[in-house]
């Protein structure tokens, strides 16, 4: 008697193929939408004005800081314009995505720190994890590439959030952290302002 051929699965509908199709959907789906942070979750001023790319961006560094991802959106549209100004450096010498002072990134135990925090801090001092840990700054190494860099977004938006974390916003006190983090009442109404436009209203 001949032996049976084992059934061979067709590739059309393997098992396989089929698994792998709504793994696809919702990797394109966190894609997308940065992954919880859904644009229904978004008000329609947020829709039109916030580039969609920094979405997930906002949304990561606030589930690891506890910062509102909103506030982090309007500090970086009161700062600069979702990264669309022509200079990324202030006459005071703030610098980068969200304008941190270098002192303020690496930490005001640098040697050269004093004054407004520009500082006077070599570039491979400035954005590496190991000095702003020895000097107890605010910049964060978001990307994992070994550097902490305000002029890269990631890097940029977790240092955000790790300094309006530790000021008081994680525990609800926004406004005392936007104070913070730039000592003006205008600055920090504009800033509250920018994050109330953003968030969606509950119904």
């Amino acid at each position: 008697m001949a032996k049976k051929r084992p059934k061979r699965i067709s590739k059309k509908n393997s098992p396989i193929k089929i698994l792998l199709i709504p793994v696809a959907v919702l990797l394109l789906y966190f894609i997308v939408y940065g992954g919880f942070l859904t644009y229904q979750e978004l008000s329609d001023e947020a829709k039109e004005e916030i580039p969609s790319e920094y979405i997930p961006i906002y949304k990561d560094a606030s589930e690891k800081y506890g910062v509102p991802w909103n506030l982090l959106a309007a500090h970086h549209r009161v700062e600069t314009k979702f990264s669309q100004m022509e200079t990324m450096v202030s006459p005071v010498g703030a610098e980068g995505h969200m304008q941190f002072m270098p002192c303020t990134f690496i930490g005001w135990s640098h040697p050269t720190c004093g004054g407004l925090g520009e500082g006077d801090i070599p570039d491979d001092e400035l954005t590496d994890p190991g000095m702003i840990a020895k000097y107890g700054g605010y910049g964060v190494d978001a990307n994992g590439d070994g550097r902490a860099d305000p002029w890269d977004i990631e890097d940029a938006v977790y240092s955000a959030a790790n300094y309006l974390a530790s000021n008081g916003a994680a525990d609800g006190e926004i406004e005392r952290a936007v104070f913070a983090y730039n000592h003006s009442e205008e600055y920090v109404e504009d800033v509250l302002y920018y994050a109330e436009r953003y968030q969606k209203e509950e119904m």
